[in-house]
């Protein structure tokens, strides 16, 4: 792997040199993000959005940091830029938790969870985020699959005032010995063609002090040190093109993607070890398709294509655990088609069908190279009537898989299901843009090729995961024509979901890598999601936009009634690592060409394990990040020049109990515009 050093030091150059030049600064505007809304009834449920300047101004280094600012979004951060990062939504797991890239989903057939640490924003124009499903019918069938979803739109190239090329540079550096240089290339083939072309490497070292420190129910203290966090380097690279493309009525792309890290896996800081030694290599890749078109005056044609590869390796080269050397390459094919039809001017139908196939090959030993192909078929209807909106789906899925042991085939159980959702929104004030909503959704999830097959590990007779979602809401969305306040947005939300045979992996052994499967039994979750969004427009043309959200969840595991017992039982317990109370603050002000943004996250506190006593309790924790930038022009070329500090009050905190995190960090960043 190349020098992450030597790539720096080739690009940054071409920054110091150009910021020597003289600068000249006629004018700078601020654009507010514009969202264009192709289906009438996309509004029933709405999402929680991040997009534009707004989400550029956060400090996020992955789309992971932005998605924590949602409402009801629970994080597993294992640490460092190069740690694991998977997103949970209302307790019910990150399995269930559907991500799509330009509106095709991000598989992992392996193991179910994706790694949004991957996936960069220098090249996102927008992130949504919907509980239950995206509220639109004219999709594929793999949008009503999911109990919630992430949706990441990239950037489509835009060209304006009759340029042809536009290009966009970041250079990221800071703490952790970070080199971070990215460019995104957007070219005008022709009047309805554009093409892009997005670069980006990571360098770090991982390093990063933090305290270590354990006290003992007495109050007193064993012991209280500060290290260094080890082996927690990354060397990365992620290369994405696209080509995208108008026709009359009509539209398509085309994507390709590839990523290729080397990381280090610095493991939980048990029995004394501050250092471990484990390595993982990844290699991702896909390529996927889309076009949209109507048809006929009353019908629409949406067509998907993916093929992705992923290749992983780890190695544990500790022999006091054991000795692992261990590669995987997974493969999936993915075809849709979904066709939408006006029977009235109010009413849409749509039908879409599915097909997947998955395959994973491993070196392990006895490894049964399973093979499934999944079916699904989504019936949906929308309709607007006076003030009333409403969806209603029904998404069958039928899975077939065949396994390969010692030369021989076999056929596991196939799986058949039917699961509903419904969908509602009223206003009850013709005058006043204040709407109440509620939807139901029913919905499961395979066990993954890890949960049923990975060898000694793997649970065959494991069952799929259900869940069952009720949600009550309101939404008040108001624009004013006084100077101060110019707009507002509150919603909140109350829910309840259960979770049936949920999937666990337990630990096996002393080692973090070993795991075995089972079924729990029965969650029950209830919550409380509130949010706020306003802007203001204060003295000297100052502008000040700001955005609340706050969650507060009770899950609770009530799978055996006997395992009660005051000292160590489950039964009625909070889940682990689900926190009663959790929120987030955002506040940014625009001034000419500064740019100042604030945000503020908690996290309550919460226990590491379903027995909720004092050996499990894990402590409050939050953040303070500030981010300062200047915009300014020269000879016609746009730069912006940013200063970020993280966790201000340097606090010591865990989000995964043995993986610290780290304290009070700093990045600075150029962004260069053509």
């Amino acid at each position: 792997m190349f020098s992450g050093r030597a790539f720096g030091l080739l690009f940054f150059p071409f920054l110091c040199g150009a910021l020597q030049a003289q600068s000249r600064l006629d004018s700078v505007q601020h654009l507010q993000g514009v969202e264009i809304v192709a289906d009438r009834y996309r509004e029933v449920i709405p999402s929680q959005r991040l997009s534009g300047a707004a989400l550029e101004a956060l400090n996020s280094f992955s789309v992971a940091d932005a998605v924590r600012y949602f409402s009801g979004v629970q994080m597993k951060d294992y640490g460092g830029i190069g740690g694991l990062k998977t997103v949970d939504i209302r307790s019910m797991g990150t399995n269930h938790m559907g991500v799509f890239y330009d509106g095709i989903q991000l598989g992992n057939a392996q193991n179910g969870q994706i790694d949004l640490g991957k996936f960069s924003l220098d090249n996102i124009e927008e992130i949504s985020l919907y509980n239950g499903q995206k509220s639109e019918i004219f999709q594929s069938a793999k949008d009503f699959g999911s109990a919630g979803t992430i949706y990441l739109r990239t950037q489509r190239p835009r060209f304006a005032g009759g340029k042809k090329t536009n290009l966009k540079a970041f250079f990221r550096t800071g703490s952790f010995d970070l080199v971070n240089p990215s460019v995104l290339w957007e070219q005008k083939l022709s009047g309805n063609i554009g093409a892009s072309f997005n670069a980006e490497y990571i360098y770090s070292s991982g390093k990063y002090k933090f305290r270590y420190r354990k006290v003992f129910e007495n109050g007193t203290t064993a012991w209280d040190t500060t290290a260094v966090r080890q082996n927690g380097d990354i060397h990365a690279l992620r290369l994405e093109g696209g080509l995208n493309g108008f026709l009359e009525q009509g539209k398509w792309n085309l994507k390709t993607y590839y990523y290729d890290s080397e990381r280090g896996i610095p493991g939980a800081i048990v029995n004394n070890v501050w250092k471990r030694s484990q390595r993982q290599w990844d290699r991702n890749f896909f390529a996927q398709g889309s076009f949209q078109k109507q048809l006929f005056s009353h019908d629409d044609l949406l067509v998907n294509l993916k093929y992705a590869e992923d290749r992983m390796r780890y190695l544990n080269p500790d022999t006091t655990l054991m000795y692992i050397d261990n590669t995987f390459r997974q493969q999936e094919v993915y075809v849709s088609a979904a066709d939408k039809y006006s029977i009235l001017p109010q009413w849409d139908v749509s039908l879409s069908t599915d097909y997947q196939w998955n395959t994973l090959d491993a070196s392990l030993q006895d490894f049964v190279y399973p093979e499934r192909n999944t079916l699904l078929a989504a019936l949906a209807t929308a309709f607007e009537w006076k003030r009333v909106k409403g969806q209603a789906s029904l998404l069958g899925t039928f899975v077939y898989e065949n396994i390969e042991r010692g030369g021989k085939s076999g056929k596991p159980d196939n799986k058949k299901e039917y699961t509903p959702a419904v969908f509602f929104s009223y206003q009850p004030f013709s005058r006043h843009p204040f709407n109440l909503r509620a939807f139901y959704k029913r919905i499961f999830r395979m066990p993954t090729f890890n949960d049923l097959y990975y060898t000694d590990i793997g649970n065959i007779s494991l069952r799929p995961e259900y869940t069952v979602q009720y949600n009550l809401g309101f939404q008040y969305r108001k624009e004013f024509s006084h100077a101060f306040l110019r707009n507002m947005n509150l919603r909140a939300d109350a829910y309840y979901n259960e979770v049936t045979d949920k999937i666990i992996a337990v630990p096996k052994g002393n080692g973090q890598y070993r795991w075995m499967m089972m079924n729990i039994g029965y969650v029950e979750i209830r919550g409380i999601d509130v949010s706020g969004q306003f802007e203001y427009l204060l003295p000297y043309g100052i502008i000040l936009q700001t955005s609340l959200n706050y969650t507060y969840q009770k899950a609770q595991d009530f799978t055996d009634p006997t395992d009660n017992k005051p000292q160590s039982g489950t039964y009625s317990g909070q889940i682990a690592y689900i926190p009663w109370h959790n929120g987030s603050a955002i506040a940014r002000a625009i001034y000419k060409s500064w740019d100042m943004n604030y945000s503020f996250i908690y996290v309550g506190e919460r226990y590491h394990n379903s027995s909720n006593i004092r050996e499990n309790y894990e402590q409050p924790w939050y953040t303070h990040d500030l981010t300062l930038g200047k915009t300014f022009a020269c000879n016609k070329v746009k730069w912006k020049l940013s200063a970020e500090v993280n966790n201000m009050l340097n606090q010591q905190y865990d989000v995964v109990l043995n993986y610290p995190m780290p304290g009070r960090n700093y990045k600075l960043i150029v962004k260069v515009e053509l």
